[in-house]
Order: C-alpha cells, then sequence, then structure tokens
C-alpha cells in the first residue's frame, strides 16, 4: 500500500467515525467476529445529535468526495435494496465540486483534439456553465457561428475513481463475508454495477454515440428534442454539442408565465418514456429534473429537450415483452399471471412455488390498487415488485433498475407538472399498440426472417462436421443416405425451434399467433418424424 493509499484510508475511516456508521450495520445479524470488528475505537466517539441514519451515511457520502458522491446517488435508486428513509435521503446528495481551473481544462482539450483552442473555437468562456464531480461544461463558439457547449472529464479523475473503488469492493466483500443479511443485498454486485457506470461517464465518445442514436429516434419529433453532437471534435474525453436554450422542467413559474400546456406536457413525457422503452428499447436513464428542459417555442404544444446521455438503458426483446405482460396484468389483478411470467422470464429460479409468489405479490399489489388509478404509482408499484421478487431470489436485472428508476423519475416529474395526471391511463394506449403490432404480421414476418437467417450457418456447420466424419468412414455404403436423412432432420429440428420460439410459453397468446409459425412447427416435426423413421431400403437385408 503506497502513502497515497494509506491516507485515503486513514481518512474513510476518519470520516466512518466521526458519524458513527458503525450503527448502521450493528441491526445486522452477525456472526461473533462480524460483532468484534464494530468495537472499535469509534464506538468512543459520540454520535451525532439530531441526525437521521440516513443523514448521517448523507453527510459521510459528501465527505468523502465525487465517487462516494455518485456511488450513494446510484444506491438511492436501489429501493429494491435499502430501506426507504436511506434511499429517500440519499436522493438529496448533492455533487457540488468546485470547478477545476480553466487552463486545465484549456490543455486536456488540445491534448485531446491535436490543435490549439483558436483552431476550433472563435470564442471559449473560461468561465464553466456547470461543474460535476467527473466533468466539467464551458460554451464555446465554433467557427461557422454554431453555439456549442464542450464538456471535458475532469484531470486526474480516472486515478482518484480506481483507488475509492477498491475501498469500495473491500467494504462490499467485507459486509458479504461477516453478515447474512449483508450477502442478500449483494454489496459485490452493487459496486460492480457502479464501476462499470462510472468507467461508462468517463468515455464521453460513448455519450456523444448515446445521443446521436437517441436523436435519431425522435429525430422531426414534437414530443422530444435532442442536441446535435459534432463528431469532428468529439473525443474520449472531451465532447462538443449543440447548445439549447430552454426552460428548467423544475422552473413551474416560468413555463405557467409562457402559457405552457401543463397537461399535455406532463402527457408527453410520458409518452417519450414509453416510446424510448417499448418502441425504441433504448430509454435516457437520467433523467432527472436538472437534465431536462422545456422549449421556449410553441407553448401550447410543449416539446421537451434533453441532455447529458452518459446513462443510458436497453431491453432485449424477451424482457420488452415480459414487461408488457406484466403490466398488463398487474392492472388486471391477474397475479398468478405475473408469477408465471417472472418465472417464465427466467427473472426468478425455475423451482419457486407459484402459488407462494402469487401471494407474496398479492398481499403487496392489493393495497396499491384499493386507491384511484390516477393516484398509483407505477415506479412505487415496480419498485414494491422488485423487493418482493428479491425475497424469492430475483437475480439482479441491471436494466429493469434503470427502468424502474427512470419511471420513478418520469411520474414524479408528471405529477409536479399535472397533479391530476394519470399515468396508466396515458400510458396504456401506447402499450396496447406496441403489443398489437407485436403481433401484427410486418413484425412476425421480421421475426420469422431473421430465425430463417440463423438455418443455413447451421446446416453448413453440420455439413462440415458430416463431410469429417465421411473422411473417416469411407467404407460405409449408406454414408450418403444416412447424411442426407440427418440433414433434412436438422432442418426439421430448426423449423420446430422456430415455431416454438414464435409461439411462447404463453398459452393464452396462442390463439394469437400467425399461422406460418404453427405450419412451421407441423412441417418441421414432419420432417423429424418422417426421417425418424425405418429406412425401406434397409428393410431388403444384405445382396447375396
Amino acid at each position: 500500500m503506497n502513502l497515497t493509499a494509506f491516507l485515503r484510508l486513514f481518512r474513510i475511516l476518519l470520516v466512518f467515525t466521526r458519524y458513527r456508521l458503525d450503527q448502521l450495520i450493528q441491526p445486522l445479524p452477525l456472526p461473533w467476529y462480524g460483532r468484534l470488528m464494530l468495537l472499535g475505537p469509534w464506538r468512543l466517539y459520540p454520535a451525532p445529535k439530531d441526525l437521521t441514519r440516513g443523514m448521517r451515511l448523507r453527510l459521510a457520502l459528501e465527505s468523502l468526495g465525487p465517487v462516494f458522491i455518485k456511488f450513494g446517488q446510484i444506491l438511492s435508486t436501489r429501493r429494491d435494496l435499502l430501506p426507504d428513509d436511506i434511499a429517500i435521503e440519499l436522493a438529496f446528495l448533492q455533487d457540488n465540486v468546485p470547478p477545476f481551473p480553466s487552463d486545465q481544462a484549456r490543455q486536456r482539450i488540445e491534448e485531446q483534439l491535436g490543435l490549439p483552442i483558436e483552431a476550433v473555437f472563435a470564442q471559449f468562456s473560461d468561465i464553466p456553465l456547470a461543474s460535476a464531480s467527473v466533468a466539467q461544461v464551458h460554451s464555446a463558439l465554433l467557427h461557422d457561428g454554431s453555439d456549442v457547449v464542450v464538456k471535458v472529464v475532469r484531470p486526474g479523475i480516472e486515478e482518484v475513481i480506481r483507488q475509492d473503488i477498491q475501498w469500495l469492493y473491500l467494504a462490499a466483500r467485507t459486509l458479504a463475508r461477516v453478515s447474512r443479511e449483508g450477502r442478500r443485498l449483494r454489496p459485490v454486485e452493487v459496486v460492480r454495477d457502479y464501476e462499470q457506470t462510472i468507467f461508462d461517464e468517463l468515455d464521453l465518445y460513448r455519450e456523444a454515440a448515446n445521443a446521436s442514436l437517441l436523436r435519431r429516434n425522435f429525430l422531426g419529433s414534437p414530443v422530444l428534442y435532442v442536441p446535435t453532437i459534432y463528431w469532428d471534435w468529439c473525443r474520449h474525453k472531451v465532447l462538443v454539442m449543440e447548445r439549447i436554450s430552454g426552460i428548467p422542467v423544475t422552473d413551474i413559474e416560468s413555463l405557467r408565465a409562457q402559457g405552457t400546456d401543463m397537461k399535455k406536457l406532463a402527457e408527453r413525457g410520458v409518452e417519450v418514456f414509453f416510446s424510448q422503452v417499448f418502441r425504441d428499447s433504448f430509454f435516457h436513464a437520467d433523467m432527472h429534473p436538472g437534465n431536462i428542459f422545456v422549449s421556449r417555442d410553441n407553448p401550447q404544444e410543449p416539446q421537451y429537450i434533453a441532455i447529458d446521455f452518459g446513462i443510458v438503458g436497453s431491453l432485449t426483446p424477451e424482457d420488452q415483452t415480459y414487461l408488457a405482460r406484466n403490466l398488463m396484468a398487474f392492472f388486471k389483478r391477474d397475479y398468478r399471471r405475473v408469477a408465471q411470467l417472472h418465472i417464465d422470464s427466467g427473472w426468478v429460479p425455475p423451482e419457486t412455488r407459484v402459488n407462494e409468489f402469487e401471494a407474496a405479490i398479492r398481499s403487496v399489489c392489493e393495497p396499491i390498487f384499493e386507491r384511484p388509478l390516477k393516484d398509483i404509482s407505477f415506479g412505487q408499484l415496480l419498485l414494491r415488485l422488485f423487493q418482493t421478487a428479491r425475497r424469492f431470489n430475483m437475480e439482479v436485472q441491471p436494466q429493469l433498475v434503470l427502468l424502474q428508476k427512470t419511471l420513478l423519475n418520469i411520474e414524479g416529474l408528471g405529477r409536479q407538472l399535472y397533479p391530476e395526471l394519470d399515468l396508466w391511463r396515458t400510458g396504456k394506449p401506447y402499450l396496447e399498440r406496441w403489443m398489437r403490432e407485436r403481433a401484427g404480421p410486418r413484425h412476425q414476418l421480421q421475426n420469422l426472417r431473421q430465425h430463417l437467417e440463423r438455418i443455413p450457418p447451421l446446416l453448413e456447420t453440420t455439413h462440415r462436421a458430416l463431410d469429417t466424419i465421411a473422411q473417416q468412414d469411407h467404407h460405409s455404403s449408406n454414408w450418403r443416405s444416412r447424411s442426407d436423412a440427418f440433414a433434412l432432420r436438422l432442418i426439421g429440428v430448426a423449423l420446430v425451434a422456430v415455431g416454438a420460439n414464435s409461439l411462447g410459453t404463453d398459452t393464452s397468446l396462442w390463439a394469437q399467433t400467425q399461422p406460418m409459425y404453427w405450419l412451421l412447427l407441423a412441417a418441421g416435426a414432419w420432417l423429424v418424424l418422417r426421417r425418424a423413421g425405418p429406412d425401406p431400403k434397409r428393410q431388403t437385408g444384405r445382396p447375396r
């Protein structure tokens, strides 16, 4: 351990003691050696008065700097793991990091672009527009007259992150080792997800690609505008993007003053969410109010403007389908269907008892559904479901966690803009339309084409394997007939697989399946069974 690492560890222990964070661990069921570890000198330090446990943890993380602050911000979204009081308090974590000097920003830009600042920008402001733990933003003007913002990664932050991540891993492994309850929280997995997230945020080329894809998905859309990326001047540590002019979405007074249709604005937020998740399977996963603005143009047809694309999420087609069916089953109070879908999707282990899981879901959801639909929180519903599923050993699904966090942000924002927003009534038409399109002939043909494209490579691989075997079996007189039979049988198996995959495991939807998949299933079965039967030529016996 070098001196820098030792001093950092000393600093962490000092903050741990000052805020008596050992008291947060004491309620956990610990073995004797875990209890022994808590009998440290920090017990002699008085606990802060008038501070809740959540406030103490928040203040400690803020004292430890940007890496721990960001970790706490991500933890605040994991309400399936944390008690509500701690999660709510961590949501107030502030990234109050002083800006780094402008000469360092200029130096990093010139290093990344390989050109002097004056060759790229006609004007460059040394006063940052915003500063955060990972990067800061400056305004600038390109030589063609375009107003832009320049995002620059903080110098030296990579080494700080790597060092602090190792201490987080140490704490996570210790917690998992000494406490059964700690293992249930899967702390090492949480830190690993955080490590992936924060290093993704350090790569501004990746963020530029995210912004570019989101812009393409909503190009010409009246509901969401995504700024232009200037690719010529983007690098891994520098991003140049169109500067936008909008009203912060939290500035309700200014929005009302310009005559914004608040009901339509709130409903369009729901439309943006469902379009990203179900139409595009690619969603902005950091849509907190600081990253959302509203266009000043045409307030009667309000349009959102999004920034900061470092964190995004996506769902597989299978997860999309299961999520949509789950939501529909929820609002029909079909809890057995919800339980079965969780098992079919692989979100919970296959040996889970459906009856027990159904009863647990019912006990959580029934009190929620006793309220009017407009008062029901989608995000809270998913949260309670995840918390219940965790008791049945649900595997952590990072994309679903991002989705739940995004939904909570959209929902909270929508009801701040328009308190009477009925999220279910607004979102249900988009969900139903998506499910109809998925069952429609166009999507089914596309799905069929994708499956059929996999068959030729499979056959080619099989024929190569058969040829290899043939070279070792020159004396077999019926080799060709057997290889042909095997190839046809393989085609049959492939057709059965395509048909069965398209039918799915949900028998209630089989009636909606296109006839072509039943034909594929039947044709494949016929090929398999026909060629699996006795060969007439082999019944005649050997020639005399």
